[in-house]
């Protein structure tokens, strides 16, 4: 029963699902939108568990003074400093809750902001390197990437821009279009079919209970 009664669930919620975007609006009233307004308030409770499995999981190495101790307290405190002051209501103070001028915006525009910058600043470096190891013309396709590449990243930087068109007024336009608007669309076209059809399969098989991985078991 503790598995059965899951998949007969994730089954009938599915189904409503399909037959709410299937079937013409009102049919069955507003089911789908019910069910995400279910979603939304489970989605809430994972969030509140899973700050509580945070601080389960880290308050004990920091209780044991453990290696690399400091770090999980850190995380603990920026939890807290964060968490906290977000969900206390606005009454009490105007520095609580998440509107300007709160702990919450100074915490994320003072600290989270910076370290997502200087995160991506260094996501750069391994970006060209790894193009360096990728990008090498060892064939044909190779060498249609390697220069596509060359002229796209020449194209977004000012240089480039500048470079291109001084070669031809309509060069840099004639790339967004053709490069950016065509090549890049069909391949991202691609992409969304495909994801689409393994989440499609997924659900297919979540709601007949071949996977069963959301219930911390294996699938068939």
């Amino acid at each position: 029963m503790k598995s059965t009664i899951p998949v007969i669930i994730a089954f009938l919620s599915g189904l409503a699902m399909v037959a709410a975007f299937i079937l013409s609006p009102g049919k069955f009233g507003d089911v789908g939108g019910e069910l995400l307004r279910w979603v939304s308030i489970i989605a809430g409770f994972t969030l509140l568990l899973g700050v509580i499995s945070i601080v389960r999981v880290n308050i004990r190495p920091v209780m044991r003074r453990e290696k690399g101790w400091y770090n999980k307290l850190a995380l603990l405190l920026a939890v807290a400093a964060t968490g906290i002051p977000a969900v206390l209501p606005v009454s009490w103070s105007p520095m609580l809750g998440t509107g300007d001028n709160s702990i919450y915006d100074w915490l994320f525009n003072n600290m989270n902001a910076p370290m997502m910058s200087t995160m991506f600043a260094m996501l750069a470096f391994y970006i060209a390197s790894a193009a360096f190891r990728a990008f090498r013309a060892r064939n044909t396709e190779a060498t249609m990437l390697l220069v596509t590449a060359v002229i796209v990243m020449l194209w977004r930087v000012p240089m480039g821009e500048s470079l291109f068109a001084s070669i031809h007024p309509d060069l840099p336009q004639g790339i967004n279009n053709y490069v950016m608007g065509g090549i890049n669309i069909a391949v991202q076209r691609r992409i969304i079919i495909g994801s689409a059809m393994e989440a499609a399969t997924m659900g297919l098989r979540i709601m007949l209970g071949i996977e069963r991985t959301y219930m911390g078991g294996s699938s068939k």
